[in-house]
């Protein structure tokens, strides 16, 4: 079963317009399929989360990008359930990956989020 099957086979179902997002995202990058289904929907979130950054992290527009990318980590974990004792590195892996996409644009920022100092 590849991930889009695998998304669509969620129940309770997620919200079709966030799945559907969600799909695009994967079906864009048809390199994630060699991957473990938590692996291709870590990479989905961090590449969400990259057009959230690029854009206007504070923006309405950016919404349903990082609802998205949200739902991806969700899905990624639901996923790694399958293997309990890969859990904690899983983690420790996609925590070093999202950090590192908010690294990648927080020293290029041009932006300032509310309540920062920059």
């Amino acid at each position: 079963m590849n991930h889009v099957t695998w998304l669509r086979s969620r129940m309770p179902e997620a919200p079709r317009t966030l799945v559907r997002h969600i799909q695009t995202v994967l079906e864009a990058h048809v390199e994630w399929e060699s991957l473990s289904r938590a692996d291709a929907f870590v990479e989905a979130s961090q590449c969400l989360l990259r057009r959230v950054l690029a854009i206007d992290p504070v923006a309405r527009a950016s919404a349903l990008d990082l609802l998205a990318a949200d739902a991806c980590v969700t899905f990624a974990f639901e996923s790694a359930a399958d293997d309990p004792a890969a859990i904690s590195a899983r983690a420790k892996i996609a925590k070093g990956g999202i950090a590192g996409v908010a690294a990648e644009y927080l020293s290029a920022a041009s932006f300032s989020l509310p309540g920062s100092s920059a």
